[in-house]
């Protein structure tokens, strides 16, 4: 008899959390790691945020909740969906969740039944594939330019496809989708009836561009889920606060999932969620100034060491293709064994994603520096 089911046997381990687990436990052996295979920002969590959820904890907040989240948090959130997003949400189409991965996986389960399709755009995040898998579906890559554009989309629809899942600005590959990308998704949905789920965690870290919500479209406010969370915008990883917006009919059921699941959010960390929406947002400026600064710094380092690398509109990677180096898993192997630098392979992200690497820039521009000279002496 089998230990554990099939379907949860199907489900590899996330790369990009053991790479940073194994980069932490090089350097705790004494090792100098620079660990560029993390994706969280290396900022402290503000002090008003922080503060917010020390006084819930002070003030005896530390009880059950409700499933979809406090009333404040749910329609502090519903107004910053309308004002910013353009969506047309009230605080009861929104419900909170123990982070963004646990929306995007809740949403998946209560979308897709036994062997429908999810088309997936090109390289795209770790996660969302298990998601999908453990739902009984079946992903469907859509292939993608070398600016990691879609390309013949409509070639991945079949009969079975349920839903489209976009991510903009993208991990692994810092693209974002312009409004002409954006509704062709949604003529696509439109014309086959299919639901769009998009990850929008990283909206606000985002370089010269303009993020739109596909859900703000005409014809999709019923038939997208917009996810989002405070891990990146916030620096509130360790927090684990997110949430989504969609179809009254669809979080119901993703309430009744958390139900039996999760059961909630921590109910001081959502008190915290509503002081980072409510209070000063300098900090993010800030943030994306520097994180900007690092991408230059790191994609003309990469471009004068012959790496071919696209210049990123949003999040804080870089995607270089590593062709010429063996590829992304041999690139990402002689990372580490020849100079201490923790990457993520490209493979991690999808098929198409085998000779590329994901290196973050969540890091100083001090270990940046010392990183491309590291590589310099490994490709000497």
């Amino acid at each position: 008899m089998s230990l554990v089911s099939a379907r949860l046997a199907s489900i590899h381990e996330s790369t990009t959390l053991k790479i940073s687990a194994m980069a932490k436990k090089l350097n705790k052996s004494g090792l100098d790691v620079i660990d560029m295979g993390v994706g969280e920002p290396d900022f402290d969590t503000p002090k008003h945020i922080v503060e917010a959820g020390c006084n819930s904890i002070r003030m005896g907040e530390t009880h059950y909740a409700p499933t979809a989240g406090i009333p404040e948090l749910r329609e502090a959130l519903a107004e910053k969906l309308c004002d910013e997003n353009m969506l047309d949400v009230t605080a009861d189409d929104v419900v909170v969740t123990p982070g963004a991965k646990m929306a995007v996986f809740s949403a998946v389960q209560a979308l897709m039944e036994e062997g429908d399709e999810c088309v997936l755009i090109g390289p795209s995040w770790v996660s969302y594939e298990p998601c999908v898998a453990f739902a009984g579906g079946k992903v469907a890559w859509a292939d993608v330019d070398e600016n990691f554009l879609p390309i013949r989309l409509a070639d991945a629809i079949t009969p079975k496809t349920k839903l489209i899942l976009v991510n903009s600005p993208s991990n692994p590959t810092g693209t974002v989708f312009e409004k002409p990308v954006l509704k062709e998704i949604r003529d696509l949905a439109c014309d086959h009836n299919l639901f769009v789920i998009t990850d929008e965690i990283y909206e606000k870290i985002i370089y010269g561009h303009e993020h739109i919500s596909i859900g703000s479209l005409p014809d999709m406010e019923e038939r997208t889920v917009t996810i989002n969370g405070f891990s990146k915008a916030y620096a509130m990883t360790g927090w684990r606060l997110g949430y989504m917006a969609g179809p009254r009919n669809v979080m119901k059921w993703v309430t009744r999932l958390l139900s039996h699941s999760v059961s909630q959010a921590t109910t001081f960390v959502q008190r915290a969620g509503v002081a980072a929406l409510r209070g000063d947002q300098e900090s993010i400026g800030s943030m994306v100034a520097e994180f900007e600064a690092r991408r230059d710094l790191l994609v003309s380092g990469l471009q004068e060491l012959g790496i071919l690398c696209n210049l990123p509109g949003g999040a804080f990677y870089v995607f270089p293709n590593v062709a010429e180096h063996g590829g992304g898993d041999v690139f990402t192997d002689k990372l580490l064994k020849d100079a201490l630098i923790a990457a993520t392979p490209g493979s991690a992200f999808g098929p198409g994603g085998k000779d590329y690497v994901r290196l973050s820039y969540a890091t100083s521009q001090e270990r940046i520096r010392e990183a491309l000279k590291r590589m310099e002496r490994i490709l000497g």
